[in-house]
């Protein structure tokens, strides 16, 4: 077969696939359509998504940052006047009043971000400081349940004190032994066991003298080992 007759085929072939192809898409016009439409669409709707979402994650963080902006604003220091211009609050009530809203808000109007789960740990604290135990118990035992487990070990560590403060022993000393037996970074198990033999010296202390003892051995180069040690040794 010559090079011609060759060359010409291939062109009869093309030409059959070019309006073979034609003809599917016209048979099919309205699917395929439908079909680059949809593609069209759903990365319309992923992209608008991402969006909404990562304007909506930078908004929580800037309200979360501007409560968090009033909670460690300096309390007033006879010692140390404020400069002109500076806020400050004359007692830490005071100043968790202040930044109380702020934090309820975020946690409300953003709970699926992480400065929303933020904010309930610090809205509870800001209940807390402020003698309103029932709002702060609510708040702390939401954050409790956070998917962050070192977020979550402080609100228990924080719930098991209003515990203790509102007369539920039993309570606190359960939230104390999970902690113990799930660290984290935010709440090392010394530092668990610590506050419960704290709360033994009053109930049980014989246990609290043994608490005392493992942390004084096992745990020596820790601030709740030198507590535990000045403890036991009276001081």
């Amino acid at each position: 077969m010559d090079t011609q007759t060759r060359h010409a085929l291939k062109q009869d072939r093309f030409a059959t696939a070019t309006v073979s192809g034609i003809d599917w898409l016209q048979e099919h016009r309205t699917n395929t359509i439908a079909a680059v439409t949809a593609v069209v669409i759903l990365a319309a709707l992923v992209i608008t998504g991402a969006v909404v979402y990562s304007s909506r994650s930078a908004r929580a963080e800037s309200q979360f940052g501007q409560a968090m902006d009033i909670y460690n604003t300096p309390l007033v220091n006879p010692a140390q006047p404020a400069l002109p211009g500076d806020k400050t609050y004359p007692t830490a009530a005071a100043r968790a009043q202040a930044a109380n809203p702020l934090f309820v808000q975020v946690a409300d109007k953003y709970s699926l971000f992480k400065a929303g789960d933020n904010a309930e740990y610090f809205a509870g604290l800001t209940y807390l400081d402020t003698g309103q135990t029932a709002n702060a118990e609510k708040e702390l035992q939401k954050a409790a349940d956070s998917h962050d487990t070192g977020l979550a070990a402080l609100a228990k560590m924080a719930l098991a004190g209003l515990y203790r403060q509102t007369g539920r022993t039993d309570q606190a000393v359960d939230l104390y032994r999970q902690l113990i037996k799930n660290p984290t970074l935010t709440v090392p198990a010394p530092a668990a066991k610590l506050q419960l033999a704290g709360l033994y010296e009053s109930t049980n202390p014989a246990e609290a003298k043994k608490l005392y003892a493992e942390l004084k051995d096992q745990d020596k180069t820790t601030a709740a080992g030198q507590i535990a040690a000045q403890k036991l040794a009276g001081k």
